[in-house]
């Protein structure tokens, strides 16, 4: 049977709950934005008018403001957020149980086995248009296609608020022409790649033989091309299906530069102790390190490590985590942000091999004292126990929000 697939985009999501909590908003030019007092001032979400005002998301405050003086700027509110979010997909799953969120404001609908019932593409996505705005208050931009891939292209085609239909008779007519920048997961390295070679267009990169593209993009290439033709053959899974956790981290630009090692390790530590909670409540424990770090001339930074005894406590991956920092950074600026990541997880229990070098008693400790301090957090919250060295200012602001990503992959843009 033909695929049936829409993917439903919230229009401005966070502009548009903001201005339904607050009609003195509507009208105007606004965006949310992060506190620039804690150094995340960047463009989060905008209106309409701010978008024709130039208004990009992503770009700090200061370029928002030179382009759009009478900018009004509002602070997000991550719960109002989460609670629009799943009145929408209260609404999607009258209409299908194959509903898979890609982040909180867009889903996939597998609807092939609801046509009989509701009607066809066209007609479940008005209806589910139209009932957005009445029920939710939010409009939304839906495509309809065979395929993921053009579904989502769909939905960015028009807004806001309209139906876009992608069939496969007629979507290398749409698709086609549309430059390669267009297609979920071609960035600007690869973009350049593809120019660099001759290809501008989505029917260029369809027309050119797959193994040229290939040797330049590798497998990801691959994938590229079957999605340019049409090929795109993953499922929208159903609302019980959950992908496999493949990472835990955490991380924050700090309200002010880092200018030593100590002040680097105190922010680790706290940001440790949530990638370890999650770590417990998932039953996982890590293999694996990871940091980011960024300077305060915004060069981005990236390092990794094994553990040599898997581990789900704060303490260790702190002290991974800074063992690696001190080997790796060289300090030729001081630190502006900072992240830890928990990765090569495995199910927690599972045992390591021993060797003779270990401190296997320092380790043993180092466990239990973790494992006291997650329970009295859990019991009396997070402030009831704490290390002394960060009982002061750490320079971090006082709410470190904790946005957990899906994993990328080709299943999963």
């Amino acid at each position: 049977m033909k695929k049936v697939i829409l993917h439903s985009d919230m229009n401005a999501c966070y502009a548009s709950i903001e201005q339904k909590l607050n009609p003195k908003l509507k009208g105007i030019p606004m965006a949310v934005a992060g506190n620039p007092k804690n150094r995340n001032g960047i463009i989060l979400a905008k209106s309409q008018e701010a978008k024709e005002a130039g208004v990009k998301t992503g770009e700090a405050l200061w370029q928002a403001f030179a382009k759009c003086p009478d900018l009004t700027i509002v602070p997000p509110h991550y719960d109002e957020y989460l609670k629009h979010s799943k009145l929408a997909r209260k609404i999607y799953y009258e209409y299908t149980n194959q509903v898979e969120p890609f982040g909180l404001d867009e889903c996939f609908l597998d609807v092939t086995g609801s046509t009989h019932l509701f009607g066809t593409g066209e007609e479940i996505a008005n209806k589910i248009r139209e009932r957005m705005k009445k029920e939710v208050g939010i409009t939304v931009s839906v495509g309809v296609s065979f395929c993921k891939i053009f579904a989502k292209l769909g939905s960015d085609m028009k807004k806001p608020d309209a139906v876009t239909i992608i069939g496969e008779d007629n979507f290398k007519e749409i698709v086609w022409p549309l430059p390669v920048r267009e297609m979920v997961g071609v960035g600007r390295a690869t973009e350049r790649k593809l120019n660099g070679i001759g290809i501008f267009t989505m029917g260029e990169l369809a027309q050119t033989e797959p193994d040229l593209i290939r040797n330049l993009l590798g497998i990801n290439g691959i994938y590229l091309w079957e999605y340019a033709n049409g090929l795109d053959i993953r499922p929208v899974h159903d609302r019980d299906h959950k992908e496999p956790v493949k990472t835990i981290g955490n991380s924050s630009t700090c309200r002010k530069d880092l200018l030593n090692n100590r002040e680097v390790f105190n922010v680790l530590q706290e940001l440790s102790f949530s990638v370890s909670r999650r770590l417990r409540q998932a039953g996982l424990e890590a293999s694996g390190v990871e940091i980011f770090v960024r300077n305060n001339e915004l060069q981005s930074y990236n390092f990794q490590k094994p553990i040599k005894l898997a581990s789900q406590s704060s303490i260790v991956l702190a002290r991974e985590g800074f063992d690696l920092f001190k080997e790796k950074y060289k300090w030729d600026f001081p630190v502006r942000a900072v992240g830890i990541r928990a990765i090569k997880l495995r199910k927690e229990g599972g045992g390591s091999q021993m060797d003779v070098f270990s401190d296997y008693k320092k380790l043993i400790k180092d466990e239990n004292c973790d494992t006291a301090i997650y329970k009295i957090r859990q019991k009396y919250g997070k402030d009831a126990i704490s290390f002394l060295g960060l009982m002061r200012d750490i320079k971090l602001p006082k709410e470190i929000n904790e946005i957990i990503t899906l994993p990328m992959n080709h299943y999963n843009f």
